[in-house]
């Protein structure tokens, strides 16, 4: 494992490659839009030292017994999926938002263990002693890795192999006798500043048609060939401003990735064109992730609760008269955290030894992940006021006013002083409507996508069959026939 300054020196010394505003950035540890980032997965290294917080941040790896970083671990079992949901939970009480570069690649490295085995068994390729490595790799170096899912798409209406423009969706246009070569996009990709490699999965199920663009494999971050562009909103630019505009948070970050023909060795390419696996890749992918993403906004709505009563009593008032809003709060927090508890609980383990959460109940989980934590979100700006939502409120830099900054601390000063409550109100802002804010709606896919997962899994006609001896109907009483006009 490595300590927390042991990563950030790792991370400093690989080839500058991300671009923020037109302009690289040479240093993703110092920079002010990846700084807070990589601090906040650097404290993930750290923890995984501390006496108390080690089993959350810790695993035993089934391959050697040896003692990993979690996010470096084989989930084989219920407890290691709710080992990752607590642990998301926990990172978010740290930062008050994702740390990307220990979430989506690790759970790609999990689903490509179980795809590899079985194409290595139907197909007699070697792609899962290629992951085996790679896992060996990642234990011992401590690697942390981002999750390339997320293609540009193009036309939505059109599949991958229809697209005018084919680098729309990363595809391999060539391969050697030692690697592929892949180009393309890959966008709104968590966490890659603060991430050694990233793992590239295909980013949908693909017919034969489309079998160039099923491609898996584990890409340096600072690969040669590959160029990065932050893309945080022009609004969330205060995560880059001094004093307490900006929140010394985890502030999460967002990319688009452009493949100008990478080259990939042989070692690192998992799947390469067996589209008949990528269905079911996706479905296990999806329900890890959705499964313990309800920890992940249950942490931030911990946070939330938390921030809510600090400006409450910032502006001079006890929580006593929020508390029903404050319960919804922590409703809404355990609604998700445990939906996606129940998941896993439900579970199933795989003949490759991946353990997978129940799919209905994760992507059930999802669908209240895109409503619940706005709820939250609401709740925690109308405890706080007009300050904290309203966006009407002077800057650091006008409190910095030798001409009227004293002034404005003292327009600030209510239940407590002028510095402390323009902190609590900032940070319930940057939870609610700025850079704190993780994709709850479509960060690891639509809810409607969700939606016809749970359509799929639920057993209506059993339902209608169980309801019908209840009541003792012996009438057929079948689907009515759509009447065409």
């Amino acid at each position: 494992m490595m300590t927390g300054e042991q990563y950030v020196a790792s991370i400093k010394k690989m080839r500058p490659n991300v671009y923020k505003w037109g302009k690289l950035i040479e240093d993703v540890t110092t920079h002010p839009a990846t700084r807070l980032h990589v601090q906040s997965v650097k404290r993930s290294y750290d923890l995984s030292f501390d006496p108390e917080k080690a089993p959350v941040y810790t695993s035993k790896s089934p391959l050697t017994g040896e003692t990993v970083h979690r996010w470096n671990s084989l989930m084989q079992s219920a407890d290691d999926v709710m080992g990752n949901s607590n642990m998301k939970r926990e990172q978010y009480h740290q930062s008050g938002t994702c740390q990307g570069a220990t979430c989506a690649g690790w759970t790609a490295m999990n689903v490509l263990w179980d795809a590899t085995w079985q194409m290595d068994k139907d197909l007699g390729t070697n792609y899962h002693e290629r992951v085996k490595k790679f896992w060996k790799y990642m234990e011992d170096n401590g690697v942390a890795m981002s999750g390339a899912i997320t293609d540009a798409k193009g036309n939505r209406s059109q599949r991958p192999s229809q697209q005018k423009n084919k680098d729309s969706n990363l595809h391999v246009t060539e391969i050697r006798p030692d690697g592929i070569v892949i180009r393309g996009y890959k966008c709104q990709i968590c966490g890659v500043a603060a991430a050694h490699e990233i793992v590239v999965t295909p980013g949908s199920g693909y017919g034969e048609a489309d079998k160039d663009f099923c491609v898996a494999c584990a890409v340096p971050r600072d690969a040669k060939g590959l160029t990065i562009v932050e893309t945080r909103r022009p609004s969330d630019a205060r995560d880059e401003e001094e004093g307490w505009d900006a929140p010394k948070a985890g502030n999460i970050t967002q990319t688009f990735l452009i493949f100008d023909d990478v080259f990939v060795p042989t070692e690192r390419v998992f799947m390469c064109g067996e589209f008949k696996y990528t269905g079911k890749l996706l479905m296990n992918f999806t329900a890890i992730y959705r499964a313990a993403i309800g920890a992940c906004v249950a942490g931030q709505g911990d946070i939330m609760i938390g921030a809510a009563i600090n400006m409450a009593r910032a502006n001079g008032l006890s929580m006593r008269p929020f508390q029903e809003k404050l319960n919804q709060m922590a409703i809404n927090n355990e609604i998700t955290y445990g939906l996606g508890l129940g998941s896993m609980m439900r579970g199933k383990k795989q003949p490759s030894g991946l353990f997978v959460p129940d799919s209905l109940l994760a992507h059930a989980n999802k669908t209240q992940v895109a409503k619940l934590p706005y709820e939250t979100k609401v709740l925690a700006q109308d405890i706080s006021g007009g300050i904290a939502e309203t966006g009407c409120f002077p800057s650091w830099a006008d409190v910095q006013s030798p001409l009227y900054g004293k002034h404005i601390l003292e327009a600030l000063t209510a239940g407590a002083d002028g510095e402390t409550r323009a902190r609590a109100a900032r940070l319930v802002e940057w939870l609610t409507v700025g850079g704190g804010i993780p994709g709850c709606m479509h960060g690891g896919g639509s809810p409607d996508g969700a939606r016809l997962v749970v359509r799929a899994f639920t057993p209506w006609e059993q339902y209608a069959a169980e309801a019908k001896r209840i009541a003792g109907i012996a009438a057929e009483l079948a689907e009515p026939v759509p009447v065409k006009k």
